[in-house]
């Protein structure tokens, strides 16, 4: 069983783009990722169990790293919240797209880091406890600092409500988080034992989910496809980019450097998708930059990990 999931974790940028084949091919087969069974969201539900196995890994010190690496620290998630969403804003006005995909970009630059980039940040070589309390800080802040960014960027000229969006980022994040961390302060023995598994099972759970947005939007990512992919594919590369070059600038080391460029180009694209899809429910197409950018960034970190070990 073990071999299973370990095969499931090494060539998941492999399984995620043979699931978007699926869902375009049979588009409905994972029309039950958007739906709802007695009153439970199984979108937000997937969402809950990604976040969960994260905090089963999480310890406090994880987030007392902010007071060892101050600098590392402050610099990350400042540019995580401040790069990404201007990124996302340019790119949508440059590329003039629609009022959906604008949407969808911007929450993919508002949201905190994804637990993707932890995995990458190990298979290049980098700093791995950076990278983790990287995600840390920036996933526990996201109740308050994304719904206030994207009311910034689009309240103006899109109706949502910033409260509704702070309580779906704690009962999605926070909450899921928070007893994964009890969990694992408890039976740290048993959350080990977990550690096995766990990568595969949110692997899973994210081609779900990009299956069951790409799969109900199949029509509008097809006639859309070649803009919208071009926007995410400089979205991502622009955040490396970016992430080189304020690393380069603040004085960290190689492993610094690459660790903050693989987190603000790894986004927690998943929960964009949710928070497209329950707080614009008129904007059917705001899922699927975060679908597209969760296929690509697997893709593309997998192939970076190679020549990030071979530079560090």
């Amino acid at each position: 069983m073990k071999r299973i999931f370990k095969f499931i974790e090494k060539y998941y940028f492999i399984i995620i783009l043979l699931s978007v084949a699926v869902s375009l091919v049979f588009p409905n087969s994972f029309q039950w990722v958007l739906s709802n069974y007695g009153g439970v969201n199984i979108l937000n539900l997937l969402l809950s169990m990604v976040l969960f196995t994260m905090g089963t890994t999480l310890k406090v010190e994880d987030f007392t790293n902010v007071f060892k690496k101050p600098k590392e620290i402050s610099v990350g998630i400042a540019t995580q919240y401040i790069a990404m969403p201007l990124i996302a804003l340019a790119l949508a006005k440059i590329f003039s797209l629609n009022e959906a995909l604008t949407v969808g970009l911007i929450l993919v630059g508002t949201v905190p880091g994804g637990t993707a980039s932890d995995v990458i940040t190990f298979l290049s070589k980098g700093d791995v406890a950076l990278s983790v309390s990287l995600t840390a800080v920036s996933t526990v802040i996201a109740p308050i600092i994304t719904p206030l960014i994207t009311l910034v960027l689009i309240g103006n000229q899109i109706h949502f409500n910033p409260v509704d969006m702070f309580l779906s980022i704690i009962e999605i994040v926070i909450i899921p988080i928070m007893i994964g961390l009890i969990l694992n302060s408890k039976f740290p023995d048993f959350c080990e034992r977990l550690k096995d598994y766990l990568p595969a099972l949110s692997a899973i759970v994210i081609c779900l989910i990009v299956a069951g947005v790409i799969g109900a939007n199949k029509q509008a990512i097809l006639t859309s496809s070649s803009i919208i992919i071009l926007v995410i594919m400089m979205q991502y590369f622009l955040a490396m980019m970016i992430g080189f070059g304020v690393g380069y600038l603040a004085g960290m080391d190689r492993k610094q450097i690459i660790t903050v460029a693989i987190e603000l180009a790894f986004q927690n694209s998943g929960l964009s998708t949710g928070l497209a899809k329950a707080h614009f429910p008129n904007l059917a197409q705001a899922t699927v930059p975060g679908a597209l950018y969760s296929v690509w960034q697997n893709f593309a970190g997998s192939i970076l990990a190679y020549l990030f070990r071979r530079w560090v």
